[in-house]
């Protein structure tokens, strides 16, 4: 495989940026003296967050990872549950449920949003679901009409949003991480708000809150000491250390301060990737993204539909001999070693592999110029035509 890297002037997949006070933020934490989670910048990072989400708590965690983890410690798994995940979607938004016993159920994806399919999950419920997992895959919503559809006469089965792409985007103009019991967020250094690593779990149901703040504090009622409710504080109940350093919220603090001026740099992006390919997808005979009415996406990647994967990997490996770094994903779960060690059942996901197949990314961030965007389209459409 060609490394991108050689070429003298290389676009890599991902820049981070500072947009604003990260760095005046980070010394003012360094020398404050409250390194550790739970001091003022996450507080300020989580008022922010809350107020975006309306959630009735937000908890800064070390990942998405971990806020996945926190809400599969809240569902109190039991032998013989099992969770739905789509296939088409990141490992962690399946094994978070692994390890906490529950064998995985895995969905397909529509080709329209690459969301869960609400056909094939209504397939797929049976009384051992104890939870759906559904990913806003690029910011753009799944079908939570449907899905919920599905869900109407299932009360005891809890929806759980997988937000790591999500953060800013609207369904029907709200929030989305609002829909879920639970939602989880990702700050790691390729999505639109970042603090290098970390992630936020945010918590809908009034009634899950106390117990949320327990499993965060390391099972103890330490929050509930804080806010004067108890005199003293205990170990009460399982949890972990799932708190993000209060130096990182700190850079998180100044990118969420920043948030339409970075939303509004990402959105020029996916526009200008828009306006050089719409006039030729017929020509090309790709497929762009699909935004449907009523949603507004959070503009956190660009992909391109390729008409088959040898296309794509010979698209791809050119590009990238070219000094241009294109990726894809995802490899679909349903047939991975861990998917297949964890699955409950064995379930078919044609859509997940046939997009897995032929799924392109382009590079993508804040920062990225006109100038870059014409020689990464320049590229990707000369190398499509070629057809090898």
């Amino acid at each position: 495989m060609t490394d991108f890297r050689d070429h003298p002037d290389p676009i890599r997949f991902n820049v981070p940026a500072i947009e604003g006070n990260e760095l005046a933020y980070l010394e003012e934490s360094l020398r404050g003296g409250h390194t550790s989670a739970g001091g003022p910048f996450s507080k300020r990072a989580a008022a922010i967050l809350q107020e975006e989400a309306g959630s009735e708590e937000v908890l800064l965690t070390t990942s998405c990872t971990a806020a996945l983890e926190l809400s599969a410690l809240l569902l109190d798994l039991q032998p013989g549950d099992t969770v739905v995940v789509p296939s088409f979607t990141f490992s962690t938004s399946a094994l978070a449920f692994a390890a906490r016993g529950a064998r995985l159920v895995f969905c397909d994806i529509e080709r329209s949003t690459l969301g869960l399919d609400p056909g094939h999950l209504g397939e797929l419920l049976d009384d051992s679901v104890r939870a759906v997992v559904v990913v806003h895959y690029g910011g753009v919503a799944c079908d939570l009409d449907g899905i919920q559809a599905v869900l109407a006469d299932r009360p005891e089965v809890v929806l759980i949003e997988d937000n790591a792409h999500g953060l800013f985007g609207r369904w029907r103009g709200r929030p989305l991480g609002s829909f879920g019991g639970f939602a989880s967020l990702s700050f790691h250094e390729t999505k639109n708000v970042t603090c290098g690593e970390g992630g936020a779990l945010l918590v809908n149901d009034p009634a899950m809150v106390d117990r949320a703040r327990v499993l965060y504090d390391k099972g103890t009622n330490r929050r509930a000491f804080f806010l004067g409710q108890v005199d003293k504080y205990s170990w009460i109940d399982t949890g972990s250390s799932f708190g993000l350093s209060d130096t990182l919220a700190a850079q998180l603090t100044a990118q969420l301060e920043c948030r339409e001026k970075i939303q509004a740099k990402r959105r020029h992006v996916y526009e200008s990737y828009l306006a050089a390919l719409a006039p030729i997808v017929e020509e090309l005979a790709i497929t762009l993204p699909v935004v449907p009415e009523g949603c507004d996406p959070a503009y956190h990647l660009f992909h391109v539909l390729m008409p088959d994967r040898s296309t794509r990997d010979r698209v791809m490996d050119q590009m990238r001999s070219e000094g241009i770094n294109p990726t894809f994903h995802y490899v679909p779960l349903h047939s991975s070693v861990g998917g297949r060690r964890f699955a409950a059942r064995e379930t078919d996901c044609p859509v997940t592999t046939d997009v897995s197949d032929r799924l392109l990314r382009m590079p993508y961030f804040n920062d990225l110029t006109e100038a870059q965007v014409e020689r990464v389209t320049e590229s990707f459409v000369r190398t499509t035509k070629a057809r090898g």
